[in-house]
């Protein structure tokens, strides 16, 4: 029998589920009386919810994460307009200031922080040394554990692709370009006079410490419209900021000596290093093909001083280095050899500020001055010149946001150049003066993480030529995966010609390249890889109709060229234990029609390939490292006044092994040892043809070799410091 359900006791029980839910909704409103609901959801560029992001309103604390779907909800007591915040690591962060009522059923995106490690950098023709750089092709300490390099930082970089070996000179040749193309700048101010004076067969130096900087960008071509009077290359080194620690460093060396050392206090720091250099010692006991009666002696010394500001940091560079040497060199056309002799006095200062001004404004400011003094003595004739050059710079730089930034400023060079020249009854001076006055604006746009933009322009006036010189530039780089990327570079740059050509002739046109570039960049976990293309055009270069530059030549701008490659660039410090090694291969097509060439042809400083691999391995046992290069470049040409054909000839190529040891004696005291081109292979820089045919009508020949194949150093570097762990090659 079923049970009936009275309909009495139905009622009674829907009229208690009626009065549940009106207590449940009264002490609900009791309890929310006077909230507000936020709430929405939080996606990315590509509609994909985040999660795990912090949503609150500003200065309260109400506020929720997003769950997996990228939803929040949360409820508060403010009233009238707030400041809703939206964060996670990744993704910059979002604001939105709205009445509170409003702010419900929110759709949030967020979009990527370009300024995270991983954001795609513009690094077409650039090559960071900079331990603070996101990525870094060279430490600043790869340039003193260079086996083939011996402490100087232009040696280190002739390793990098780009550069063509011309071991007899030392100066950095750059894709096709001379020595001159490249213009060395300290803390954003150029350098006017960057290397030591030398005779041939002795290869340059620069004359800077390394020790000072702790950054060097290295630019192949490309470069920022910052910079100008260069057409190949840029070197910028930054001075370090501010020292750790005070310390002392001692060097003993085969070749000299050298002193250095670094006080610091509160808000200021001063560091100095001094050296001498005398070579005479060391060709008593080594041969050497010159005659020298003066051997070469050279002594420098640099000082930074550094003060912080409350919004900034000033400081002041000054360098001096006085060089001197006599020398008697074999010369096919005089029986006894050629009498040269050089003294060089070089002075620079160079005074540079950085700061804040307030609102992501910042200002970089500067001023330099150099003074260089030759005296020199070729046979009967002497050469005296005397060159004040001056850089000031203003540059102003405003940060809209992590997306956008603006810089732009203006600068002034001036040079003041004079020489003399004296042979028996010849006494004449002349010279030049000249001031380019230059401006420029370049703004950087950060479209995502993976896709960036530099444009810029710059314009140069030249009161020598009464003319203005417009360059504009431009760069774009694209990451195509987690870690590569692609790069695009274009842009115009000008340079006026040397002094040896405008203290003749000053009727002339500043001198033209332009670049292409396209960069391709992997780097994971240790290792980069990079290859770039590249093309040149040369126009306006300087052509003479007499066979050296003189007072009697005919000079124009009609001269022309160019210069296209590969440059390839592999380092690994990860794969195998203890060893850090990279490699660097170039390809150079190029010619020029120039000078008193006869047509166009490639340049007898240009070489079409340059090989190099450079190792360095640590051994813990014998607390020591072993650093080893090979370079190779290809025969460099000449021109054989027997032959019909013009720089046809080619020189056997360039071979050079070198070692190191760098032995740790303690943590603070380290003994080195390196030794140049191991094998003594017998290279030849090209040949010397005599000015005059013998008897059957043909020009004789000698072989133009280094004064010595090889060369050995050995060095003490004690570094006495306040935690007794510094020394001069830290990576130790």
């Amino acid at each position: 029998m079923k049970s009936k359900i009275h309909p009495h006791i139905t009622d009674d029980k829907n009229t208690v589920r009626k009065n549940l839910t009106i207590v449940i909704i009264f002490f609900l409103s009791i309890i929310t009386h006077g909230q507000t609901t936020i709430s929405g959801i939080v996606l990315d560029s590509k509609n994909q919810p985040i999660e795990g992001a912090n949503v609150y309103l500003d200065g309260t604390y109400d506020g929720a994460t997003t769950d997996e779907e990228g939803g929040f909800l949360f409820t508060t007591e403010e009233k009238g307009m707030q400041t809703l915040v939206v964060s996670i690591l990744s993704y910059e962060t979002k604001t939105i200031v709205d009445e509170v009522t409003k702010l419900s059923n929110l759709q949030i995106k967020l979009r990527e922080d370009v300024e995270s490690l991983d954001t795609v950098v513009l690094s077409a023709g650039t090559f960071e040394a900079n331990d603070n750089s996101k990525v870094s092709v060279l430490k600043p300490l790869d340039v003193v554990t260079t086996a083939s390099a011996l402490g100087d930082f232009v040696g280190a970089l002739q390793t990098l692709p780009g550069t063509s070996t011309n071991a007899e000179d030392g100066r950095l040749f750059v894709r096709g370009g001379n020595a001159e193309e490249t213009q060395i700048f300290i803390d954003g101010i150029r350098v006017f006079t960057p290397y030591t004076p030398t005779t041939n067969n002795l290869p340059a130096r620069g004359r800077y410490s390394p020790f000072l900087f702790d950054g060097i960008t290295f630019s192949t071509g490309g470069y920022s419209s910052e910079y100008g009077q260069a057409l190949s290359s840029v070197l910028l080194l930054n001075t370090i900021n501010e020292p750790i620690q005070e310390k002392t460093e001692i060097s003993i060396m085969s070749v000299g000596a050298g002193l250095g050392n670094t006080q610091k206090w509160e808000k200021s720091s001063l560091s100095f290093n001094t050296s001498y250099i005398n070579l005479g010692p060391y060709f008593d006991l080594f041969s050497n093909r010159n005659n020298w009666q003066r051997p070469l002696q050279a002594a420098q010394g640099e000082t930074v001083y550094r003060h912080r500001l409350d919004n900034g940091i000033l400081k002041l560079y000054a360098a001096f280095d006085i060089t001197d040497l006599q020398v008697t060199q074999e010369d096919i056309n005089f029986e006894d050899g050629l009498d040269f002799k050089l003294n060089n006095n070089n002075f620079y200062v160079n005074t540079s500020y950085k700061g804040v001004l307030g609102n992501s404004w910042t200002l970089n400011t500067g001023l330099s001055y150099t003074y260089a003094k030759n005296e020199i003595g070729i046979m009967a004739s002497d050469i005296n010149d005397v060159e004040n050059s001056v850089h000031a710079k203003l540059k102003l730089k405003k940060r809209f946001n992590s997306r956008f930034k603006l810089s732009f400023g203006a600068e002034q060079f001036i040079t003041d150049f004079d020489e003399n020249f004296k042979e028996e009854s010849i006494d004449v001076t002349y010279g030049f003066k000249n001031n380019i006055t230059a401006g420029f604006a370049e703004a950087d746009l950060v479209f995502s993480k993976d896709l960036a933009l530099k444009v810029g322009v710059r314009a140069d006036y030249s009161s020598i030529f009464n003319d203005v010189d417009i360059a504009p530039r431009t760069a774009l780089a694209y990451k195509t995966s987690k870690n590569a990327q692609v790069s695009l570079a274009y842009g115009n740059f000008f340079q006026n010609p040397n002094s040896s050509i405008l203290k003749f002739e000053q009727d002339l046109r500043a001198e033209r390249t332009t670049h292409y570039i396209l960069n391709y960049q992997y780097v994971d976990k240790g290792r980069i890889f990079r290859a770039e293309a590249y093309r040149k055009d040369y126009d306006n270069l300087v052509k003479f109709d007499t066979e050296f530059a003189g007072f009697d030549s005919n000079y124009d701008s009609s001269g022309n060229g160019y210069a296209q490659g590969i440059d390839l660039f592999w380092r690994d410090n990860t794969s195998i234990k203890d060893l850090d090694y990279w490699i660097s291969y170039s390809y150079l097509d190029t010619e020029r029609n120039y000078l008193n060439f006869e047509t166009s042809a490639q340049p007898n400083f240009a070489t079409n390939h340059n090989f190099s691999i450079v190792g360095k391995y640590w051994i813990e046992s014998l607390k020591s490292q072993l650093g080893f290069d090979y370079i190779f470049s290809s025969g460099r040409p000449y021109d054989n006044p027997n032959s019909d054909e013009f720089l046809a000839e080619r020189a056997k190529p360039f071979n050079s092994i070198s070692l190191n040891w760098s032995y740790l004696i303690d943590q603070q005291k380290i003994l080195y040892f390196s030794l140049n081109n191991v094998f003594g292979f017998r290279n030849i820089n090209g040949y010397q043809y005599a000015n005059t045919p013998d008897i059957n009508g043909q020009f004789n020949r000698r072989a133009i070799r280094p004064g010595t194949d090889q060369f050995f150093f050995v060095g003490f570097f004690w570094t006495i410091s306040e935690d007794g762990m510094d020394n001069q090659l830290d990576n130790l």
